[in-house]
């Protein structure tokens, strides 16, 4: 499918998550539309536990407070399932939840399906009424958006 553009209805979907708050790890459904109301950093990766996707959720757990008082909320997704994301979250100390979309479906949705890796680093920010106001797709490779980038388009979204 094709990536959705700026100004367009984001694709809904809903994936089972893990979340870890103070060594606790929490199961549950993540809906899309269920955040309606709220601005969504949707950031696709990889794979758990490699070393530039570790650098890439860092990043964004260190700026996470600066989301949240943003009225955003963060969410990574990768095809790998629900213990290998415990399992980087805990190594990582990512403290917001990690979404596993085993079947690649969600990924296809939004476009981002890459031969080989499976999943284009990318990132989704998506207003709270459900519409994508911008995303970084990349073709291959390292590079990620940084938070400040991202938070930039967010704080954009509550001026």
């Amino acid at each position: 499918m094709a990536i959705p553009g700026v100004g367009e209805l984001a694709p809904d979907f809903t994936l089972p998550g893990t979340l870890l708050r103070r060594g606790e790890r929490t199961d549950d459904a993540y809906s899309l539309r269920a955040q309606i109301g709220r601005s969504v950093v949707l950031a696709f990766y990889p794979g758990d536990a490699t070393p530039v996707c570790t650098a890439q959720m860092c990043s964004y757990e260190r700026e996470l407070d600066e989301f949240l008082e943003l009225g955003a909320i963060v969410w990574g997704v990768s095809r790998q399932g629900l213990d290998s994301h415990e399992s980087f979250a805990r190594g990582a100390s990512l403290s917001f939840p990690l979404l596993a979309d085993t079947a690649g479906e969600v990924v296809r949705a939004y476009g981002v399906q890459a031969p080989g890796v499976g999943v284009r680093r990318s990132v989704f920010v998506i207003g709270p009424d459900g519409v994508v106001r911008w995303h970084h797709v990349g073709l291959v490779g390292m590079r990620f958006p940084k938070a400040s980038t991202i938070r930039e388009h967010v704080e954009a979204l509550v001026a």
